[in-house]
């Protein structure tokens, strides 16, 4: 069940991404195209988070910073980019493109966001397949049971063989409990994975269908099933390059490694 912040805010298209079966504090810089030297103004900030929280009283406000709108400021918020006007009275739901440049910039600013946070993440709560001296890191958050998922994970061996490093979060599409508040069951799944000796022949092995023995132990699959609904993931597998932006859901090696080669 797709939870949406308020009744005010699904009118205006502003809706939480939270826990759903059939869907995929402030720590980054303002975007590269905000104007040079530009900052937040304090007391429009105060404007701009007292309008979200009465539009919407749960709403996580992660940051705001200078948008490239005039009289605007960007807002990420609960999984979702928007822009409010300084005097808190308008909000706008959707892309900035510089035409110019052809640039999406709400992209290029959640990318930003996301580099940020992903580097928060410890390289022990990560599952990874890599190669000896990858030449490209992607981070995938990811299901052990979804298809998709399966399907990009059979190609591993030769994601690595391309020179492509994979590191896997968990992200279980059920969510982490269900409607009775129970843990689903593809979230214990999961953290079966995550608790057992060899983490990555667990992971393989769910991957082909074969559940894990039942484990528990301090793990990160909630802490990761939060922070991609933080960073706007809506389903899995979502593959996010080295500096966050969205590269897709399932791709084959040889397109992942020219999306790579095109960014890099």
């Amino acid at each position: 069940m797709l939870k949406k912040l308020s009744a005010a805010l699904l009118a205006s298209a502003f809706a939480l991404a939270a826990c759903a079966a059939d869907r995929q504090d402030a720590a980054a810089a303002a975007p590269a195209h905000a104007p040079a030297g530009s900052a937040v103004d304090p007391a429009a900030e105060q404007v701009v988070r007292a309008a979200l929280k009465k539009l919407a009283p749960g709403v996580q406000i992660d940051q705001i910073a200078a948008a490239p709108l005039p009289g605007f400021y960007q807002v990420i918020a609960s999984g979702q980019l928007v822009y409010v006007s300084a005097d808190g009275k308008y909000m706008i739901n959707g892309d900035v493109v510089d035409l110019a440049a052809r640039e999406n910039l709400s992209e290029r600013a959640w990318a930003g966001f996301r580099k940020a946070e992903l580097a928060k993440v410890p390289a022990a709560q990560r599952i990874v397949f890599a190669p000896p001296h990858p030449k490209y890191t992607v981070t995938v958050f990811s299901d052990v049971n979804c298809g998709y998922c399966r399907m990009f994970h059979s190609h591993i061996k030769q994601f690595n063989d391309e020179g492509i490093a994979v590191e896997y979060l968990a992200w279980p599409r059920e969510g982490v409990t269900d409607t009775a508040g129970e843990p689903t069951d593809t979230y214990k799944e999961m953290v079966s994975v995550w608790c057992a000796a060899d983490r990555k022949a667990a992971f393989t092995a769910a991957k082909q269908g074969k559940a894990p023995k039942s484990a528990d132990c301090p793990n990160p699959v909630k802490d990761e099933f939060d922070l991609g609904v933080k960073l706007g993931v809506t389903g899995t597998p979502m593959v996010l390059g080295p500096d966050g932006m969205v590269l897709g859901g399932y791709v084959t090696p040889d397109k992942l490694l020219k999306l790579l080669e095109k960014g890099g």
